[in-house]
C-alpha cells in the first residue's frame, strides 16, 4: 500500500489501479472524494447559491483530500451580481493604463447654456402678461449678409435688457464679442452663425412704453439662407442689417427679394457706422455720400423686385432706416437723433426737424435757416452732415484723441460722466462707454419696428392669405385673424431645435389661435397630410411650452396666439415643418404650406460607417439630421448608397460633423462631393413615339419638345398654379406667353411636383379620340408622366424645361383593360421614347460666384475661374472703398475646393460667396457612342455629358448602355432601324 503514494501523499501507483479506485464507491480514497467534490460543485444547490458560503464543505467524510483548484473561498461573480449580469475577466495588460476599465459616463452637451437664469432689467412675470396684449407684440426677423452685425445687434439688445458680466460669458480670451445667440458648439468655434437663434425681449420705445419683440437672429453665410426662410416664415416683418463700407452683397440681394415675394415689411439697419470714421478715414462730407448710396442700393433690389411699389422704398426720412455700430453700441434712428437735440435744447419739433436731417437739404448756420438747393452763402452743409455726422466724428475723435483730464472736462459738457478707472481703459473700451452714455438705449431701433412692422393681430390677415391651405370663411381662420386666445389652438411649426444632449427635438412654432398649455393632447399635421389623405397625422402630447431665449428657456404654463413657443414631447413625427391642431374640431383641419426656399440643395456626398455594424446608428442619425437642417435631403439610392444633399461645402461640413459627433458618434466613410443632375431636351421628338399597354388593347403616343425658359420660370416661381381653375391658367398662358386658346386649355399636370418646369399636355382631336374615354385614363396618364418625369431615362435624374405631349391614344372599351396598372407604366414608357427621340442632353447646376477682395486678387480669380470651367460676368470696384467685387459663374461639379484655391492664390485675401444659380446644359451629346473615355484623363468639352451619364449610371448601379430600343415598341424599332434614324 504504502509504495503506491510518495511522500506528499499523491498517488502514483498504475493508472488501471487508480480507475478502479475512483469507480469502487465503497472505497475510501481520495480520488473518489474529489470526484464526489466535483459533483457537488457542478449542481449546487439553491440554499448554497443564496447563502454564498465562503468555503463549501460537502456531506462526504471530514478527512476527504480537496484539489486546491475545487476549493471555493469567496462566492464567484454570478452568486454576487446574479445570472443576468455579464462579467468581464480581463488580463492586465489587454488595455492601456491609460484608459478605465470601466469608463465614466459622459454628459454630453453641445449648445452653450445658462446655469440659471440670468437677471433681466424687466420682470418676466410683466413680458409673460404683455403675451395676452398682441397689439403690443412685434415679430420680426434679423438677417442680412455674413459678418454684417446680426448676432452684434442681438448683443447689443442683450445688454441693454440683460445683467450679463460680458468678460465671464465670452469665455475665452481671444474672444471679444458676447455672441449670446450663437450656442452651437460649431457656431462658437467658426465665428458665424449656423442655425436661427430666437428671443423674446422687452424693449422700450421712445416714449418710455415697454412692447414685447420677439427678434430671431439668422445665419448670414449664402449656404444656411434655408434657416433665412424658416425664420421669415414666423416672423411679421424683417430688419435688414448691412454693413455701410461692403454695402450690398449676394445674400442681402436674395434676402430682398425673397422678402418681397413672402409680401413682408422690411426696415433697414446701416451698421457699422464707425468704420467709415475709424478704417476708411473718410471726411463727414463723403461718409454721408457713401451712407446715401448703400441705401439706395438696396432701394434698386426692391424696385427691380416690385416694380411700381414706392411704399416699399426705404429711406431716412420715412423712419424705416436706422444707422447703427453694433460694436460700440449704438442705434439711432433720424427721430431719436432729433430727440437727443430736443432733449438738449427747448422748442425743437422733434418730427418736422427729423424730416429735415435727410436728403438735399441744407443748413446755413448763418441765417440758421434750411433751403432745398445749397444756399448761396458759403459753408452751408446738408443736415444729416452737419447735424449727425460732424458731432459723431468729434465725439470719436476727442475720445480717441484727447488726454483724460480735457477728456473729462469735454464729456461733461455733455452730461457724461465716467468713473476714473474707465479713462486707462483700452481706446474702444472706452470709446464704447462714452457711446452707451451719449446714445443710451435702442429707442429709434423700438420706434421704427412699431411704425414699420404690423403687430401679430395687423399682420394676421396678410400671413394667413399667403400660408394657410384651408378656406379663410371658417371658424378656424376667423380665430387667426383675430389672434383668438379661446379659439382652437392652431400652432405653425417650422424648425426643430435640439436638446443640449443632443438625445432630442423641441419645436419652434407660432401660436395662431388658441393658447398652448403643457399637457394638450394635439393632432401632428406633417407637410403631406391632407383631407383627402390623413395619413401624415399623429397624435402627440405636448410635455413643456417654453419662451425660447437661446441660451436658457422660460417654463411657462401657456402661451396665447400671435407669440412665439418652443414645445417638447411632439418632435417625433415631425420632419421639416408642421401644423398643430386639437385632437378634435368642428371645421376640418388643414396645415400651413411647406416653406418655399429660396435655393436647392445641389451639393452631394454619400456615406457608409466605417464598421458596418454601425448602419442602424448611422440611419438614425440621418433622420435626426434630416429634422436639424431645413434644407437637408437624404434618400437611398437604388445601388444602396446612402446620400446626403445640401447647399454647399460648409454646410455639408457642419452636417457632416453633426452626424459624426451630435447625433451618432461613430466614424463615417464620405464619398467625394459630386452634385445633382437634370435631363432636357433641345429638340422637337423626331417622329411621334407610342408605346402599348401590355395586354395590347391600349395604344399612347406622344412626342417631347423644349419648353420655353420664361414659362419654366413662372411654374417655378409659382406665378401659375396647375390648382387654378383650367380657364385662368389658359387665360395666364395666353396673356403671358402668347399661346393660343386651345393648347392653353389643354394642360393636364406639372410634372412631377406642383412647381416643376415640365408640363403634360393634351394635344389629341376630339375627331380622332374619344375624348369621354380618355378623361378615365387621364390620372393614370398623370401618373406616368409625374414617374417619368421624377426619373428621366438617361441616369435617372429629374427631367425638366420639356413638354410632353399626348398626340394619340386608343383605348379599350372596356374599363378592365384600361386599368392603372396598364395605362401607368405604358405612359411612363411613352414619355421616355418620344424623350430619347428629341435630342436628350444633361443639365447641371451653375454656382453664381461673387467675390471681394483688393484689387489685386481679381487676376487669379480669372484664372482660378477659367481653370473650372467658369467665367467672370462683371467686376468693378465698391464705390467708396478699396475693395472690388467680382461676379461670376463656376459650375458646382467643378467648385469643390474652389475657395480654398483661391484663397492660396490670392494670400487669403479673396472673400467668396457660392450661391445657387441656374440649371446649365452640359456641352455634347450623353447617348454618343462614339466618343471614348479612358480611365484616369478628363473628357474634353465635348465629351462631358457622355462621361457625367456614364460615371452617374456606374455610381447607381444601373447598366452603361442607355438604349432607346428598351422603350419602343418592337416593330416601331424595327421600322426605324430599317430607315436608318437609329443608327
Amino acid at each position: 500500500m504504502d509504495d503506491l503514494y510518495d511522500e506528499f501523499g499523491n498517488y502514483i501507483g498504475d493508472a488501471g489501479d487508480s480507475d478502479d479506485a475512483s469507480t469502487n464507491e465503497h472505497d475510501t480514497g481520495a480520488d473518489a472524494y474529489v470526484d464526489f467534490d466535483r459533483e457537488s460543485d457542478a449542481e449546487p444547490s439553491d440554499n448554497e447559491g443564496n447563502d454564498m458560503q465562503l468555503m463549501e464543505v460537502d456531506d462526504g467524510p471530514s478527512n476527504a483530500v480537496i484539489l486546491h483548484e475545487d476549493k471555493q473561498y469567496y462566492p464567484t461573480a454570478e452568486q454576487v451580481y446574479g445570472k443576468d449580469v455579464e462579467a468581464m475577466v480581463q488580463e492586465e495588460d489587454a488595455q492601456p493604463l491609460t484608459e478605465p476599465i470601466i469608463a465614466p459616463i459622459k454628459v454630453k452637451k453641445f449648445i452653450v447654456e445658462e446655469a440659471q437664469l440670468p437677471v433681466t432689467h424687466f420682470s418676466r412675470e410683466f413680458m409673460m402678461d404683455m403675451m395676452s396684449f398682441p397689439d403690443q407684440v412685434r415679430n420680426v426677423a434679423v438677417a442680412g449678409h455674413l459678418h454684417h452685425g446680426k448676432t452684434a445687434f442681438m448683443d447689443m439688445l442683450v445688454m441693454e435688457t440683460h445683467i450679463i458680466d460680458q468678460k465671464k460669458a465670452v469665455g475665452r480670451r481671444e474672444e471679444v464679442q458676447l455672441r449670446y445667440t450663437d450656442v452651437h458648439t460649431l457656431e462658437r468655434e467658426r465665428g458665424i452663425s449656423i442655425k436661427s437663434s430666437p428671443m423674446s425681449l422687452v424693449l422700450q420705445s421712445s416714449a418710455g412704453k415697454s412692447h414685447l419683440v420677439n427678434i430671431i437672429d439668422t445665419p448670414g453665410h449664402v449656404n444656411f439662407v434655408d434657416e433665412v426662410a424658416a425664420s421669415l416664415r414666423l416672423a411679421d416683418g424683417v430688419v435688414l442689417i448691412v454693413d455701410v463700407v461692403e454695402g450690398l452683397m449676394i445674400n442681402t440681394e436674395q434676402i430682398i427679394k425673397y422678402v418681397i415675394t413672402e409680401n413682408l415689411p422690411l426696415v433697414l439697419v446701416v451698421n457699422k457706422m464707425d468704420r467709415l470714421m475709424l478704417e476708411l478715414k473718410i471726411p463727414p462730407t463723403d461718409a454721408y455720400f457713401k451712407v446715401k448710396h448703400t441705401v439706395e442700393q438696396v432701394n434698386t433690389i426692391i424696385a427691380e423686385a416690385a416694380p411700381g411699389r414706392d411704399d416699399l422704398r426705404l429711406s431716412p426720412e420715412k423712419g424705416n432706416v436706422c444707422f447703427a455700430s453694433t460694436k460700440m453700441g449704438w442705434c439711432f434712428s433720424l427721430k431719436s437723433f432729433a430727440k437727443m437735440y430736443a432733449d438738449t435744447y427747448s422748442g425743437v419739433d422733434i418730427d418736422g426737424f427729423a424730416k429735415r436731417m435727410w436728403g438735399d437739404i441744407y443748413f446755413s448756420p448763418g441765417s440758421r435757416k434750411f433751403t432745398r438747393q445749397k444756399a448761396a452763402e458759403q459753408g452751408a452743409k446738408r443736415t444729416f452732415v452737419h447735424f449727425v455726422l460732424e458731432p459723431l466724428y468729434k465725439l470719436y475723435a476727442h475720445t480717441i484723441g484727447e488726454s483724460a483730464t480735457s477728456l473729462k472736462a469735454t464729456l461733461a459738457s455733455l452730461g457724461i460722466t465716467l468713473k476714473p478707472a474707465q479713462y486707462k481703459m483700452d481706446a474702444g473700451d472706452l470709446l464704447k462707454a462714452v457711446c452707451e452714455q451719449f446714445f443710451g438705449t435702442a429707442t429709434g431701433f423700438v420706434d421704427m419696428i412699431l411704425q414699420h412692422v404690423p403687430s401679430p393681430l395687423e399682420g394676421a390677415k396678410a400671413k394667413i392669405e399667403s400660408c394657410y391651405t384651408g378656406p379663410l370663411d371658417s371658424e378656424v381662420a376667423n380665430a387667426m385673424l383675430t389672434c383668438d386666445q379661446n379659439g382652437p389652438l392652431v400652432v405653425q411649426i417650422t424648425k426643430l431645435y435640439n436638446t443640449t444632449d443632443a438625445t432630442g427635438f423641441n419645436a419652434f412654432g407660432r401660436v395662431m389661435s388658441g393658447t398652448v398649455k403643457p399637457g394638450d393632447q394635439v393632432r401632428v399635421l406633417g407637410e403631406g397630410y391632407t383631407i383627402d389623405d390623413e395619413e401624415d397625422m399623429t397624435l402627440a402630447t405636448i410635455s413643456d411650452v417654453w419662451v425660447a431665449e437661446t441660451r436658457y428657456q422660460i417654463p411657462t404654463s401657456g402661451v396665447p396666439a400671435g407669440c412665439w413657443c418652443l414645445l417638447g414631447g411632439i418632435d417625433n413625427s415631425i420632419v421639416k415643418t408642421a401644423t398643430l391642431v386639437p385632437p378634435k374640431m368642428e371645421d376640418d383641419a388643414y396645415i400651413f404650406r411647406p416653406i418655399k426656399h429660396f435655393t436647392e440643395s445641389v451639393f452631394k456626398v454619400a456615406v457608409e460607417p466605417v464598421n458596418p455594424s454601425e448602419l442602424p446608428k448611422m440611419l438614425d442619425g440621418l433622420r435626426r439630421i434630416n429634422k436639424s437642417y431645413p434644407l437637408v435631403i437624404t434618400k437611398v439610392e437604388e445601388s444602396g448608397e446612402h446620400i446626403i444633399l445640401g447647399t454647399g461645402e460648409l454646410y455639408m461640413d457642419c452636417v457632416l460633423h453633426d452626424l459624426r459627433r451630435l447625433y451618432s458618434e461613430m466614424e463615417l466613410k464620405v464619398s467625394d462631393p459630386v452634385t445633382r443632375f437634370c435631363e432636357t431636351v433641345v429638340e422637337m421628338s423626331a417622329l411621334k413615339c407610342y408605346a402599348m399597354t401590355p395586354n395590347k388593347k391600349n395604344k399612347i403616343t406622344m412626342v417631347a419638345e423644349p419648353l420655353e425658359e420664361d414659362v419654366a420660370k413662372d411654374i417655378e416661381t409659382g406665378r401659375v398654379s396647375i390648382k387654378w381653375p383650367i380657364r385662368k391658367v389658359g387665360k395666364f398662358f395666353e396673356e403671358n406667353h402668347g399661346w393660343d386658346v386651345l393648347a392653353s386649355r389643354s394642360i393636364w399636370a406639372f410634372g412631377p411636383e406642383e412647381t416643376s418646369p415640365n408640363i403634360l399636355q393634351d394635344d389629341t382631336l376630339p375627331s380622332e379620340v374619344d375624348k369621354k374615354l380618355l378623361n378615365t385614363v387621364r390620372d393614370s396618364i398623370k401618373q406616368g408622366f409625374s414617374w417619368g418625369t421624377r426619373e428621366g431615362p438617361l441616369c435617372e435624374e429629374p427631367i425638366r424645361n420639356t413638354k410632353f405631349k399626348l398626340m394619340d391614344a386608343s383605348l379599350a372599351s372596356e374599363a378592365i383593360y384600361r386599368g392603372g396598372g396598364q395605362i401607368i407604366p405604358t405612359a411612363r414608357r411613352a414619355c421616355y421614347s418620344s424623350f430619347l427621340m428629341a435630342s436628350p442632353r444633361l443639365m447641371e447646376p451653375m454656382y453664381s460666384c461673387h467675390m471681394t477682395g483688393p484689387a489685386d486678387s481679381v487676376s487669379p480669380l480669372y484664372t482660378v475661374l477659367a481653370k473650372r470651367r467658369g467665367h467672370v460676368l462683371t467686376d468693378g470696384p465698391i464705390a467708396g472703398t478699396p475693395l472690388y467685387l467680382v461676379k461670376g459663374l463656376i459650375p458646382v461639379i467643378d467648385s469643390f475646393g474652389f475657395e480654398t484655391d483661391l484663397r492660396i492664390h490670392t494670400q487669403g485675401q479673396a472673400f467668396v460667396s457660392l450661391v445657387f444659380d441656374k440649371w446649365s446644359v452640359v456641352p455634347g451629346d450623353p447617348l454618343d457612342k462614339e466618343i471614348k473615355l479612358r480611365p484616369l484623363e478628363p473628357a474634353n468639352a465635348q465629351a462631358l455629358a457622355r462621361d457625367f451619364t456614364l460615371k452617374t449610371r456606374r455610381r447607381k448601379g444601373l447598366s452603361e448602355d442607355v438604349t432607346i430600343a428598351k422603350f419602343l415598341e418592337p416593330e416601331l424599332q424595327k421600322s426605324l432601324q430599317e430607315s436608318g434614324l437609329l443608327n
